[in-house]
């Protein structure tokens, strides 16, 4: 395995991808001062569709809403489709950086790195029209509402892979800690599935003096919240991947009134479909029950949002070859940990066999973290991720 922390200073980057490593730079600049979140890119579509217009890329736009996809022909005649993915939205976040090219638009920041994501895939495109020397279709897929919202199954329902038929596809991620020049990825799992829960605990209130009086749904509800541990913990094998988190609590209004109801919210996460419904079967036991034990009731509500994100044996081969053209066969992570954080993308490969890959973005140091205020893509990825792009196709598609 790789040194991950490392950085590489013998990439092949393509030469007509350094030869437009600068606009690149500016379209990302552009995008992340304008961000936009889930169903709402209508801006940032625009930008994306004009720009393939601007390539001489036949475009088709309102997929999935607000998706946007590009195709070109290989000139090499016949051959197989495949589709080239990259997310556009942005987050619910207020962006603390200060540099010229921060948030314009309050609330909201390309706190993930879609905007270097939907920069590298457009830098492709703009090498690939230009010299389409490979056999087949290629179909370059600009998704929205990748955060919580399911702009994959969105598109996957409005007949993505029926108005733009593909072979597999394929897609990356920016991953910071991963060193600049590297890339990770593996057959199996890549990225956990992606569960929301809610819970309503509703007892009596009354007087935060007399809590006889009353059914404390508070107390029930911290009780709760500590068994739910128990699921992951006790419930799972251990060599399962699961991880059930709380991530809110709301309830009361002031300080001497016991509420009559408590809600709580939170995400599951696992690999497999057997250990969703476990988690999901434990959760309503627990919440039935451990109500019941204060004299509260209580209620679940549990959404299976994302599957896991799960590559595909070949494609993840041809993805490596591709990389190892780029960033050499020692900068390849061929088994990395996989990562308990989901990707919509998995809706994707549950249509075609695909792979998702990992590209290095350097340290996390001054909160370069995924979803932090602080997080700015780095520049430097992207001549990297878009020449894996190219040689993607290239590779895929040599006729």
């Amino acid at each position: 395995m790789p040194d991950n922390n490392a950085p590489r200073n013998d990439v092949a980057i393509d030469p007509a991808v350094a030869a437009i490593a600068a606009e690149m730079r500016g379209w990302r600049h552009h995008l992340h001062a304008h961000p936009e979140t889930a169903f709402e890119e209508h801006e940032t579509a625009a930008f994306v569709a004009g720009k393939l217009a601007e390539f001489g890329i036949e475009v088709t736009t309102g997929i999935g809403r607000t998706g946007v996809v590009g195709t070109i022909q290989g000139r090499r005649g016949a051959g197989p489709a495949i589709a080239l993915r990259a997310d556009m939205d942005a987050l619910h976040v207020t962006e603390v950086n200060d540099f010229a090219h921060r948030s314009r638009n309050p609330g909201r920041m390309h706190a993930c790195g879609h905007d270097g994501h939907t920069a590298m895939l457009l830098g492709a495109a703009k090498v690939l029209a230009a010299d389409p020397d490979f056999a087949g279709t290629v179909h370059l897929v600009f998704q929205p509402a990748e955060e919580n919202e399911g702009g994959g199954r969105a598109m996957v329902e409005d007949g993505l892979f029926t108005r733009f038929p593909a072979e597999m596809v394929f897609g990356m991620h920016n991953w910071p800690g991963l060193a600049l020049g590297r890339m990770a990825m593996a057959p199996g799992p890549m990225m956990a599935g992606f569960d929301i829960f809610e819970i309503t605990i509703r007892g009596r209130g009354c007087h935060a003096a007399m809590p006889d009086l009353g059914r404390d749904a508070v107390t029930a509800a911290a009780h709760l919240v500590t068994q739910l541990q128990t699921i992951p913990g006790r419930s799972i094998n251990p060599l399962d991947g699961a991880v059930v988190s709380v991530t809110q609590i709301h309830g009361g209004d002031t300080w001497n009134v016991i509420p009559e109801t408590i809600v709580i919210r939170g995400t599951a996460r696992s690999f497999r479909p057997e250990v969703q419904a476990v988690i999901e079967r434990r959760l309503a036991t627990l919440v039935e029950h451990s109500a019941a034990a204060h004299d509260c009731t209580g209620d679940l509500r549990y959404e299976r949002r994302y599957p896991a994100t799960i590559n595909t044996p070949s494609e993840t081969a041809l993805a490596a070859t591709a990389a190892a053209k780029v960033v050499g066969e020692a900068a390849i992570d061929h088994s990395p940990t996989p990562s308990m954080a989901s990707e919509d993308f998995a809706f994707m490969l549950g249509e075609k066999p695909g792979c998702y890959v990992w590209l290095g973005n350097g340290p996390t140091e001054g909160g370069c973290l995924l979803h932090n205020p602080a997080y700015d893509f780095n520049d430097d990825a992207a001549p990297i991720g878009a020449s894996w792009w190219v040689q993607l196709v290239r590779t895929v598609l040599a006729g």
